[in-house]
């Protein structure tokens, strides 16, 4: 008995300590200023903690920056890594024997032909090439190249000059898509004009139809049309890693179509002589009209480009309708072998020569009908704002005539109040 009364009495004790020590730390702060901060001591089984100087907070979350893996803003951030790991796995696989012969269709060129050398050539041979199947894994790989490109320009580039200029949202989106679109019209022209110069083009205007169909073209001439195919095909998922908005989606979709159908047109009918002049043409008008349009967001006072634009875009359709008209009313008209083969990649026939003619027409006509919308908006907005600043002008006119009247009032009013007036001063010297 006396033992289990001991360990009664042992247990009450410690169950007072505890309490003693719960109230201690339930105590508010002035009670307990002046004792110092006691460590974490172990009283009869109770665990004593040192009262806080701090009042009790509630504990925050902390915030996950990086999104989770797979999710949508996770592939937009990282998309570019994510299609140079891709891109990786096509060049690691040229360094195996197994793998090789899959990586050269994705990374070379196909369909070469070695054409041995002549009298009249002094090199001994010259490969060419023609379009297949396989042209597609080639445009797939150069248009993860082409997203690797677009999101460096855009980081190391555009990002840095938005954060300079403090862009609205509208400016920023528009300042983006001409900044990358100037930067490919500029590469593609200075590319394009050293291949004409080269294949003299440009100096012997038959070329275009001469000697069609051009099924073997130089190499130079394959690649271009590869990356231009690689190129507007990468702007579909752009639309998607940009984040462009719903009502801009469309017209996007429209001008991407437009190059694609026209590109693969002249690619795929062995026109590629004719593609590649109305290329350079066109590009050259648009990196006038896109270069113009950045220099107009850093200062809206710089709109001398618009103006050569206007003049050279309508120069621009007047030659690309001139050169179609020659070369299939003419040229291809004329031409002995009009029979489809699609063997020799003849196509120079009545219903293709007014088809493609016609598309091209269709296209001038719709880019004519946007400028003159374009110009049309430009005007009236222009229009709008001079009565406004006419409306101002005569604002801050009468304003001043009613401070004059105002003050020659208060100067009546002080002459009549006994002052001597001009007209007084008269009267009293007659």
């Amino acid at each position: 008995m006396e033992t289990k009364l001991r360990q009664r009495g042992g247990r009450e004790n410690r169950r007072r300590l505890c309490a003693t020590q719960a109230g201690r730390r339930s105590q508010p702060r002035s009670a307990v200023r002046g004792a110092p901060a006691a460590p974490h001591v172990a009283v009869g089984g109770c665990e004593a903690a040192a009262p806080s100087s701090r009042p009790a907070m509630a504990i925050r979350k902390k915030s996950n920056k990086n999104p989770p893996v797979l999710s949508h803003e996770f592939i937009v951030q990282n998309h570019a890594d994510i299609v140079s790991c891709m891109a990786m796995i096509f060049l690691l696989g040229l360094m195996f024997e197994i793998t090789a012969k899959a990586a050269v269709i994705f990374v070379t060129l196909q369909y070469n032909v070695t054409i041995p050398a002549t009298e009249e050539q002094s090199a001994e041979t010259i490969s060419l090439y023609h379009y297949g199947i396989k042209d597609l894994a080639t445009i797939f790989f150069y248009m993860l190249v082409a997203i690797i490109i677009h999101a460096i320009i855009q980081e190391y580039v555009l990002d840095k000059i938005n954060r300079k200029m403090h862009f609205s949202k509208t400016k920023h989106s528009k300042f983006n898509e001409s900044g990358q679109l100037s930067a490919f019209y500029l590469f593609s022209c200075v590319w394009g004009t050293s291949i004409l110069v080269s294949e003299n083009y440009i100096s012997d205007p038959t070329s275009l139809w001469r000697d069609y169909p051009h099924t073997l073209i130089p190499f130079q001439m394959k690649f271009f049309y590869i990356l231009q195919l690689a190129y507007w095909f990468h702007a579909f998922p752009e639309l998607y890693f940009q984040k462009t908005k719903k009502e801009d989606i469309f017209r996007q979709i429209v001008y991407i179509g437009l190059y694609l159908f026209h590109i693969a047109g002249a690619y795929l009918l062995n026109l590629t002589h004719l593609g590649l002049v109305l290329l350079v043409l066109h590009y050259f008008v648009e990196f006038l009209f896109h270069i113009s349009r950045l220099f107009y967001f850093s200062d809206e006072r710089y709109q001398k480009g618009f103006s050569l634009w206007a003049v050279l875009f309508v120069l621009g359709r007047l030659l690309t309708l001139i050169l179609s008209v020659l070369t299939f009313g003419f040229g291809l008209a004329r031409a002995e072998n009009q029979q489809l083969n699609f063997s020799t990649g003849n196509f120079n026939i009545l219903a293709v020569r007014i088809s493609v003619l016609a598309s091209i027409c269709l296209a001038q006509a719709f880019m004519m009908w946007k400028f003159i919308n374009f110009q049309l908006r430009r005007w009236r907005e222009h229009s709008s704002s001079q009565p406004q600043l006419v409306k101002k002008k005569f604002v801050t006119a009468k304003g001043k005539t009613s401070r004059k009247e105002r003050e020659n009032g208060i100067n009546g009013t002080v002459t009549s109040n006994g002052a001597d007036s001009p007209r007084s001063r008269k009267d009293k010297s007659s």
